[in-house]
């Protein structure tokens, strides 16, 4: 089963930032649609970010204009740049291919004082 590699979790204060790294198996994954999604405790996954094959961008409520999700095609990477991060957004964070239906391992943010 192919899985997606993800990096960058880790432990920063209210108002840090930190950026996410996913890798994909090929280049063309790149070009379908790709996402983000997070897990706290206790919670359902969620949709975070979403960019799709023409390079649109769709964000969930609670981050918009916080983080960012691009790719980079010669690494083969997708981020999420997450800039201005709340104690809310303390989650385990995990990358999609929407089309091909693969997950990454996950990664953990912890946002605390």
């Amino acid at each position: 089963q192919v899985r997606l590699v993800e990096s960058g979790g880790g432990l920063v204060q209210p108002g840090e930032s930190l950026r996410l790294a996913c890798v994909v198996p090929e280049i063309k994954w790149l070009y379908s649609v790709m996402a983000w999604y997070r897990q706290a405790p206790g919670s359902q996954r969620e949709s975070v970010a979403l960019l799709d094959s023409f390079g649109e961008t769709e964000y969930a409520d609670s981050v918009k204009g916080r983080f960012t999700i691009s790719r980079d095609i010669p690494e083969r990477t997708l981020y999420l740049q997450m800039d201005s991060l709340k104690f809310e957004d303390t989650a385990v964070y995990y990358c999609k291919s929407e089309t091909y239906g693969a997950w990454g391992q996950g990664t953990q943010v912890t946002v605390s004082s």
